[in-house]
Order: C-alpha cells, then structure tokens, then sequence
C-alpha cells in the first residue's frame, strides 16, 4: 500500500481529496507503533460496540474515548503537534498518552513517565518530564493510575527517583 499523499510542509496527509492532520514524526518508532496498534483496537472496538444490540451506548462511547485519547497522544488532535504547547495542551497530551499506553500493555504492566514525556515532547523530552510526573500524580489522585517504585505504590509528590506507572483501582479501560 503506498504512502499516502502529504502537504508540502508535512503537516496533513491527503486522502480522497481531505486533509487529515498527520501524526507527530518526533514520536520515537516503537511507542508510535504502539498508539498507532490501540487506536487501531479502539476503532475495532467502536465498530463493535456498535452492533451490540443492548447496552452500546455506553460501550460506544467507552470505545471512542479510547480513539480520542490515541489520536490526541500521537497529535492527530488536540494542540498541533509542530507548535509549542501550552501547559494545558501538554498536560492533556501526556495524560491520553499515558492511558493509551497502559491500555495498550498487558493488565499487571507498568509504563514509565519518560514513555509519555517521549510521545508529547519530541526531541526536547527531558523538558516535558516534570509535567510527565505532574499528570501522573494527577491520574494516580484520580484513582486512574497507581505510581510505583521498586513494585510497591508510593506519594508521586514525595517520590524521588525513577517512578513507573500502572493502572489504578478506579481504571477505567
């Protein structure tokens, strides 16, 4: 299948005559194809709650959740991906990309707060870190996530050092 038609600043693809935003080239290639792999499964499962006779409100609405947080995680959506972001467009970046990652992984896996920092950060990742380990805490007082170190749950505000990141007990998949 051939490459897509693109804009000349690289911006947009081009399919069938409309202009899609393209996906941000910084994301390093194993995490891009990991969004690219839950964006896929949460379209699946759009298409699938949507047969469901009984109950698909809900499911669908699950299901395209899980779309919107993949496509603003690889830059498809939200802020664009080649201007600065504000703190809030950072903060929501990391935040879908941390929630498609640990969707994407096994139940009992961890992500790492670089892993987020990587996706929304770009080349200049190391900058997004405190705001990486900001969005976790936020997350982790939501019930959504759990921060970890060594394997037991720690305060990410008192936590220092390297930090991994699970679902929580208020996990919404």
């Amino acid at each position: 299948m051939a490459e897509p038609e693109r804009t000349l600043d690289g911006r947009y693809l081009v399919i069938d005559g409309r202009r899609w935003r393209a996906s941000d080239p910084t994301i390093p290639e194993p995490l891009r194809a990991e969004l690219v792999n839950e964006l896929m499964a949460a379209r699946r499962a759009v298409g699938s709650a949507g047969r469901q006779a009984e109950g698909s409100d809900e499911a669908v609405t699950a299901a395209r959740a899980r779309v919107q947080d993949a496509k603003v995680a690889l830059g498809e959506r939200g802020e664009p991906w080649w201007e600065p972001p504000s703190a809030e467009g950072l903060r929501d970046r990391l935040a879908a990309a941390m929630r498609t990652l640990l969707r994407s992984r096994k139940p009992e896996s961890t992500i790492c707060p670089s892993d987020a920092a990587r996706v929304a950060g770009g080349e200049t990742w190391r900058t997004a870190m405190d705001a990486a380990r900001g969005v976790a805490a936020e997350l982790a007082a939501e019930g959504l996530l759990e921060v970890r170190q060594h394997g037991a749950k720690v305060d990410p505000s008192a936590a220092t050092g390297a930090l991994r990141l699970a679902r929580g007990p208020g996990w919404r998949g």
